[in-house]
Formats: structure tokens, sequence, C-alpha cells
């Protein structure tokens, strides 16, 4: 394959393509606790949307495939290259190509990583307001896998905030979809089909995102409960009384002792409280003046002390940055603990109580133990699991999404289907639905460069003209 990468050479230069023993071994994994490595043919670092178009050309002119990279902090496999593939990486292309601040947008490649964005942003008293709790995830892998995190219950994921998008099509077609305009009916919503499709559409070359005015003043409430149905059956109720929280996250009693321990975090909470305590609320508010959040936290402690909460406590600034954090790194708690497993079921929020009790008893049958955390006000559910052996794990993590989609749950609410959860998704969901997905695909990609066998099975690539 020489001629391949003499031909991606001289499309990008040659400090731009590495190959054989020259590529590193970050390039061949993210961090998904059970795919295996694999390394690619060659990695190529584009310069510009034209030296993409004219890689996945080559590459579709030789049948290799290819896997678009960000700063591979997925979970799910997605940007594990395939064997005797290319890896594009889009490090060189993280420039922020304009902060709009008559529309309320930023331009980005997708090398810009959400930390860069953030900093850039803040000059200007504007947000970018998705975080998945990882500062050096790229922009382009956020697209590409609809990232959420916890701040979802009050702007939403990643496809709420995506106005348009440049991209490469699997025939070297460029592509420009939506624009600076939060709304259109003209047509197919071509950006909403290429968010979330994990690069087996489009390599995603430019967004358009959308900002929001950065609120100055911000509060932590810890609110301990005596059971996870009492903090499932109170985030409704939060939700519905208008104080509108940027976050509400739940904490099982297991996890928030790895993460405080782990942190070194002091909550100050009593002892007396905490014995009697099975898991948290940790809710967040904001605002743009800080009397109107005293006010806000004042009548969200009243309301936390009347449906249900052992105590209330308002966390001193340093402490709840450094609860909020180390609730974002949970997952690198939980893969220190040993999980063998992380799994991210949605469901309606409103079922989270049902659910999880479905969770216990199921691990309970297998002798396993899953424990976790979650976006509590969007339904979004984080389990660790612990189970050796792979097909019990198996077992009971089909069983454990199948009880969350019979409650009208989704597989993934962040982390995506990738290569680790497609299996699942083939036993679980509808053949009808992943057909259209598929033809959707090949209407994209006619010849299947573009990461197959991430979301679904492969079918192998082929030459335009050939029925897939």
């Amino acid at each position: 394959m020489a001629g391949i990468v003499d031909a991606l050479t001289e499309a990008v230069g040659a400090g731009a393509v590495s190959a054989g023993d020259a590529i590193s071994d970050d390039y061949t994994h993210d961090e998904a606790l059970t795919a295996t490595a694999q390394r690619p043919l060659a990695v190529v670092r584009p310069g510009s949307t034209a030296e993409v178009a004219r890689v996945v050309e080559l590459a579709g002119a030789a049948g290799v495939p290819v896997t678009a990279r960000g700063s591979g902090t997925g979970l799910s496999g997605a940007c594990i290259p395939t064997a005797g593939g290319i890896v594009v990486a889009f490090e060189r292309m993280n420039a922020i190509l304009e902060i709009d601040l008559d529309n309320h947008v930023a331009v980005v490649q997708p090398g810009v990583t959400l930390e860069q964005l953030d900093a850039a942003t803040r000059a200007h008293g504007l947000v970018y307001p998705v975080f998945p709790g990882e500062s050096s995830a790229s922009l382009g892998g956020n697209v590409a896998t609809n990232a959420g995190g916890m701040r979802a219950v009050k702007y939403g994921v990643t496809r709420h905030q995506v106005l348009g998008l440049e991209a490469v099509l699997g025939t070297g077609e460029v592509l420009r979809t939506g624009g600076k305009f939060v709304k259109a009916t003209t047509g197919y919503d071509l950006t909403q089909l290429i968010v979330g499709s994990e690069g087996t559409l489009a390599l995603v070359t430019e967004a358009t995102l959308r900002l929001y005015p950065r609120p100055e003043f911000a509060a932590t409430v810890l609110a301990p409960f005596a059971s996870l149905d009492d903090v499932a059956a109170a985030v409704p109720k939060i939700v519905a009384s208008g104080i509108g929280p940027l976050l509400i996250e739940y904490i099982d009693l297991i996890t928030m002792d790895a993460i405080v321990n782990g942190h070194g975090i002091e909550l100050g909470v009593d002892a007396a409280v905490k014995a009697r305590t099975l898991a948290y609320l940790v809710i967040v508010l904001e605002d743009r003046r800080d009397d109107r959040l005293d006010e806000s936290v004042e009548e969200l402690a009243t309301l936390l002390s009347t449906i249900g909460a052992l105590d209330v406590y308002v966390l001193p600034a340093a402490a709840g940055a450094k609860l909020i954090e180390a609730r974002e790194k949970a997952f690198w708690t939980a893969k220190a603990a040993g999980a063998d497993d992380i799994i991210d079921m949605v469901v309606p929020r409103g079922s989270i109580p049902e659910y999880l009790r479905s969770v216990g008893e199921l691990a309970g049958a297998r002798g396993a133990l899953v424990v976790g955390c979650g976006h509590a006000g969007d339904g979004n559910v984080h389990l660790s699991v612990f189970q050796r052996d792979a097909t019990v794990r198996h077992d009971l993590i089909r069983d454990i999404f199948a009880a969350g989609m019979k409650l009208g749950g989704a597989i993934s609410g962040e982390h995506g289907i990738g290569t680790e959860k497609k299996s699942y998704l083939a036993e679980l969901e509808d053949p009808a639905k992943l057909a259209l997905m598929r033809r959707i695909k090949d209407a994209f990609d006619p010849r299947g460069l573009l990461n197959p066998g991430t979301i679904f099975d492969s079918t192998g690539l082929h030459t335009i003209g050939d029925t897939p």
C-alpha cells in the first residue's frame, strides 16, 4: 500500500502523514473500556477542507476505509481505525474562524477543543453551553457523537446548538448545510442527519454553533436523600418549579464516596444525615445577578425540604466547583475502581425510579455490581458495570438496555453506539429503523468508506454503482 501513502503525502505534505512505526499509539484507540486498539495503515492530518476531500477521493480510489478522529476522548470505540485504513486526524484544523457577536454564533474547525472555545467566548461574555465532561474534547468529535453533558437540562445537547456544517461526503464532495439562523423549512435537515452519525456519513470540516450570554454568578446545592426513588421522584418537581437549574445530577452513595475520597472533597454533610443517605442530588443554579441567584437558592432549598431531602447544603464556591469537576471525571473514577464497562442509557426522567429498580434487580440476579450517577434532569443514566465474565456481562447489559427501552428510552444518551454497543443495537432496535439507517449511509457514503463497522456491521467496501 505504499502507493496510497505516497499519494496522501503528496496531498497534505510529508509532515502531515504518519505510517508504520511512526504512528503513535494514541491513534489506535479511544477511551472505551472494552475496545481493542487497532493500528491503521496511515494517519493523515489535513490542514483544509480541500485536503480532506482529496484524502477521501484517494481512499475511495484505493478502496481504503477512512476513520475521522478528534481528541480521542470517546467511550464507544467510534474513532478506533479499521485495520489497513486511514485515520483523518483534525488537530491541524483547529481554528476558531469567527465569533459573531450580532448573531451569537461561533464558526469553528473540527479540531477546536471545548477549552479553546470556552476561553474565546468568555472574553465576549458568551458561552458555548455543551460540556460533556472533558475540556480537551474536540468540537468535531462532539458533533459526531451528539455530545451532551450535565448542562443538557437547561441548554440541550450538541444537536440543539449546531446551526450549520461544512462536511465532506464519502464521495469526496463538499457539502454545506444550515447557516447562521435558528430555523429553516427548506427540504431535509441534513445538518441534523450528520450530527450524531459518528463519522459514518461525512467528515465534518466546519461547524456553526449557537452561543449564549454567560451568567456571572453560580451556586451549587447538595441534597442528600434516603433512597434513589426519593431522588428520582424529586427531579420532575424541581424541573416544574421554574427555577431553571443549569444542571441536576444524581449520584448514588457508592459513587459519591469514590468521588469524594478520590478527589479529597469535604462536603460538610452531617454524620447523622450521611448515615441515612443512599443518594444525592447536586443542583447548580446560575444567574446574571447575585441577588436573584440568592433568591433562587432559597426557593430551591425550601422546595427540597418539602420533597424528601434529608438536608440541604449550599456548598462553598471552591467545594462546589471541585465536586462538579470530580463528577465530570466520574468515568476515570470508575475506571480506576476496575469497572468492566460504562453504559449511558437514557429514559424519560419520570421513569428513572422504575428503571433504577430494574437495574438493581438485574444486577443482583447475575451477581454483578452496577453503580453510577447521571443527568437526572434529562433522564440520562450513567452506569458502571462490574462483572468480569464477558458473557454474563453482555447478557446483563442487554437486559439493562431492554428494560430502559421498554420504558421508552434509548441505548445511548450521549456516548454513542460506536463499535462497542452495536451488538446491543442489532439485538434490540427495530430492524426497519436499522435498514433505513443503512440506506441513509449508502446515500451519503456509497462506497462504504467512512468508519465502516461503527453503529452497525459493515457490508464491505464497494464501488459506485454496486448494490450495497
